[in-house]
């Protein structure tokens, strides 16, 4: 099946503070707010007009995970597809009005996504002042799952998104989309929620600011830095105002031929013999982040 997600599109948040979240996200990760009417507050990284958008809230969850797709009709293929895949369509119009064409759908699981076109971009508008670090991208979201099998057969039915790697038991699980990185998304196993959402940084040594900056405001790092096995990306985590869990992650591996790829398949599982399989270096991942939970927000 081809590819119709290409890449995160972006990322829909509840929060019940937003001045406190925007602070972190302009200030510490180094995003820009592109726009805000009642109700709501878009920040970008780069050049395009939203990435994470705020959605003023009595309560903080995640609301939808947004896939990007390169043209309509490839949303409408993906639209046609989701009845069949046992999906139930929530909307048939764009969410935001940056976007030309969207489709957004629940699963049975209790996620909620939207496949949308391309969001309007400034190309030569990505280099913003900042006192934050200033990531180049939204590039990827990890999410929670109580039934990953049945979540990655939602997304390849209708988004033509496949899988990379995975473990043995289903725990952890990563899928690629048309850009070929890695992965876009990742599952993991568990009561239906968010894991966390990333930022591509392009030099290690942001790394060091944002450890700075962290600690300028009294927080710091969850876990890393460190590289990780899947995806062979750097990476380093920290949550934000709202509680959410945010990572700033290298360049990934590329899938240069998914024409003749094989998934790969981890099958050790036993702590400590399997960090290595799982980190390339940088210290085991902590109880705090393979436990970490932010909620979904209920679907109606």
């Amino acid at each position: 099946m081809a590819h119709i997600v290409h890449a995160v599109g972006h990322m829909k948040i509840n929060v019940s503070d937003p001045a406190a979240v925007i602070h972190d996200a302009t200030e510490i990760l180094g995003l820009r707010v592109t726009h805000q009417e009642q109700g709501q507050t878009w920040l970008s990284s780069n050049g395009r007009a939203a990435e994470l958008v705020l959605l003023h809230s009595d309560e903080n969850a995640t609301h939808t995970i947004a896939l990007e797709a390169l043209t309509v009709d490839a949303v409408r293929a993906a639209e046609a597809r989701v009845e069949a895949a046992g999906c139930r369509i929530l909307s048939s119009a764009p969410s935001l009005d940056c976007i030309a064409a969207g489709v957004t759908f629940a699963t049975p699981e209790g996620l909620r996504f939207e496949i949308h076109t391309p969001i309007r971009d400034t190309l030569y508008d990505r280099r913003h002042p900042t006192h934050g670090v200033g990531p180049n991208r939204m590039d990827h979201v990890n999410l929670i799952t109580p039934d990953p099998a049945a979540t990655r057969g939602h997304l390849e039915a209708i988004g033509g998104m496949r899988l990379s790697e995975r473990l043995v038991d289903d725990s952890l699980s990563w899928m690629y989309g048309g850009n070929r990185q890695h992965h876009i998304l990742g599952l993991v196993k568990g009561a239906v929620g968010l894991h966390h959402y990333s930022f591509e940084f392009r030099e290690f040594n942001q790394y060091l600011r944002l450890g700075d900056t962290l600690d300028r405001f009294g927080k710091q790092m969850m876990w890393g830095p460190g590289r990780h096995r899947p995806g062979d990306n750097t990476y380093a985590y920290y949550t934000d105002a709202s509680g959410a869990m945010v990572e700033c992650s290298g360049e990934m591996a590329l899938i240069s031929d998914d024409e003749t790829f094989t998934a790969n398949v981890i099958t050790n599982l036993e702590r400590p013999g399997n960090v290595r399989q799982m980190n390339v270096w940088g210290t085991p991942a902590p109880l705090e982040w393979r436990t970490f939970h932010f909620p979904f927000a209920a679907i109606s």
